[in-house]
């Protein structure tokens, strides 16, 4: 009788010992769950390249434009939030000023590295991605400026023509990119930015400056320019 007693004694401890720490167990377990949920929620760090044409420079020449750009972008997706990104083309102008009849030639690559940052990382379920970026560009070319000879409309004597050939120069700038980008059917996407330019360097010469910059745009030290790209995303 004692025996038994101390048996059912020993049950019921180990039964409420056992209660005692499912609680703890079932927490365990859920916290585990949990853990495992936000790891699937978790993005992964890398979800593909882009790569991306621009065509409103060939739209911009058809519509009249002097200036001729052609370039193409690469993109890297990083957790949806990030995407490294460089940009490489060509850039040029033949264009004689009907007032002034000045006649300015120029034809060079140019480059740009930066990154975007997708505002709406969050909604991975969205058809695009709407950004905002940085960019470096640079560019080093050889210009032609010529103009015919001006008379002095104070003293009336004939001016020395203007025409300097293969003037060297080199441009850096910065951009400040908002981009809009869509898919439209499975692995394409449209898309457009608007870009802010400042220019930060060139070098100068004593006798004349770039009327057009190769991937900057007109010779000014800041301007607006537009982008609208072809993308498609590589299939890996």
């Amino acid at each position: 009788m004692k025996k038994e007693s101390i048996s059912t004694y020993i049950i019921a401890l180990l039964v409420l010992t056992s209660l005692w720490g499912m609680p703890t167990r079932l927490q365990a377990q859920e916290s585990k769950l949990i853990t495992i949920e936000e790891e699937a929620e978790k993005p992964t760090l890398f979800q593909g390249v882009y790569v991306g044409v621009d065509v409103f420079g060939f739209v911009n020449q058809v519509l009249g434009s002097d200036a001729k750009t052609a370039e193409v972008s690469v993109e890297a997706n990083l957790l949806n939030r990030f995407f490294p990104v460089v940009e490489l083309g060509v850039g040029g102008m033949d264009a004689t000023d009907d007032e002034t009849n000045i006649h300015f030639k120029t034809s060079a690559p140019f480059f740009r590295i930066g990154a975007n940052y997708n505002v709406f990382y969050k909604k991975p379920h969205l058809p695009g991605y709407f950004t905002v970026g940085l960019r470096y560009g640079f560019t080093s070319f050889d210009y032609d400026v010529k103009a015919p000879a001006l008379v002095d409309p104070n003293w009336g004597h004939t001016e020395v023509p203007i025409d300097y050939t293969g003037v060297k120069t080199k441009v850096g700038w910065l951009e400040l990119v908002l981009g809009l980008k869509t898919n439209v059917y499975k692995d394409f996407y449209m898309g457009f930015t608007v870009r802010y330019r400042s220019r930060l360097s060139m070098t100068k010469n004593e006798n004349s400056e770039p009327y057009y910059i190769p991937g900057f745009g007109r010779g000014k030290s800041t301007n607006l320019g537009i982008t609208y790209n072809l993308v498609y995303k590589l299939p890996f």
